[in-house]
């Protein structure tokens, strides 16, 4: 009986200190826990765990010597390019755009970065890209592979790229800069028959980047039937100037009551070659066009009411069309 009186009265004090013993024991490394930022992943085996004191976590390292690398890192790619392969390198003017290459032909290629540096250094995860490199109109789309081993790629671009510089002269004289445009297109026919578009509208004396190769140009005078076509050749490397000659003449027409007389304001002006064909439609007093060598018909219209006369164009002789109200 004493003992069972001592031990139902020692038991339960003892038992309670060393409860709360534990529990004092405890909170110190609770604590900490939450101080260190709560909870982080197990590297090895993906549970999750609460640091304390006793733990340490040691960064992962770069793999070594024949280790894979991880999917994750990436791999710097040098990328230069050149007018020809034995030519000097392009130092500007190169617009970079590197896009994901398709695994399978429904697949969708991604833009993954554009540069404007003439040899940037990109990172790039390991996997296969198409890499596009412009400069001007000239440019190259090649295949590049990153592999998983890989610590620094070069790739080389030969772009075989050459200038072109246009002008144009009307007789002896050159042609001002603001009066005359080019269309570029592409030396071969397509399927259709017809010759892609290169470049519209483009200015005379500034140097045009084109891929190496035969262009047709087409090259226009004012702003009507006064062209010329000529086919030229673009050499890789080289600079290619050829100069188109016109021949035409500027035209100013007005509507008038008498030979000498004002003209008009608001009339529309038609002019058509001498089988019909509408070659230009304009509305003004003094419209003033330029026109190739031939003969024409201009139509004048006021009021509902149609006046007309034939005229001659002579290369170089500019010259007044009146048209007589009668």
């Amino acid at each position: 009986m004493t003992d069972t009186f001592w031990h139902r009265h020692l038991a339960c004090p003892i038992a309670f200190a060393m409860a709360v013993a534990l529990i004092i024991a405890a909170m110190p490394a609770m604590a900490q826990s939450v101080d260190d930022g709560g909870w982080q992943t197990d590297i090895d085996v993906g549970v999750p765990f609460p640091k304390t004191p006793n733990t340490t976590v040691i960064p992962r390292s770069n793999p070594t010597p024949g280790q894979p690398k991880q999917k994750s890192e990436l791999v710097p790619v040098q990328l230069l390019a050149f007018l020809t392969a034995d030519g000097q390198r392009i130092d500007r003017g190169l617009v970079w755009r590197i896009f994901t290459a398709k695994k399978n032909p429904d697949d969708r290629s991604e833009l993954v970065t554009t540069n404007k540096s003439a040899s940037p250094l990109v990172q790039l995860k390991p996997g296969a890209y198409h890499v596009n490199a412009s400069f001007g109109r000239a440019h190259l789309t090649q295949k590049i592979t990153v592999g998983q081993d890989d610590t620094k790629l070069t790739e080389r671009f030969v772009i075989n790229a050459g200038g072109l510089r246009l002008k144009a002269v009307i007789g002896d004289a050159v042609a001002s800069r603001t009066s005359i445009s080019y269309d570029i297109y592409e030396g071969e026919r397509n399927q259709s028959g017809e010759r892609e578009l290169v470049l519209a509208n483009a200015r005379p004396e500034l140097i045009i980047r084109l891929n190496a190769g035969i262009y047709h140009i087409l090259s226009t005078y004012g702003d009507a039937n006064a062209k010329v076509a000529a086919d030229v050749t673009v050499e890789a490397g080289k600079l290619t100037e050829a100069t188109v000659s016109h021949s035409a003449a500027r035209v100013t027409f007005k509507l008038v009551e008498r030979v000498g007389g004002e003209a008009i304001p608001g009339t529309q002006w038609i002019v058509k070659t001498d089988n019909g064909k509408v070659v230009k439609r304009s509305v003004g007093a003094l419209p003033t066009h330029i026109l190739a060598p031939g003969t024409y018909t201009i139509v004048g219209r006021q009021r509902g009411q149609d006046y007309q006369r034939k005229f001659q164009v002579v290369s170089g002789q500019s010259t007044e069309i009146e048209v007589l109200i009668q």
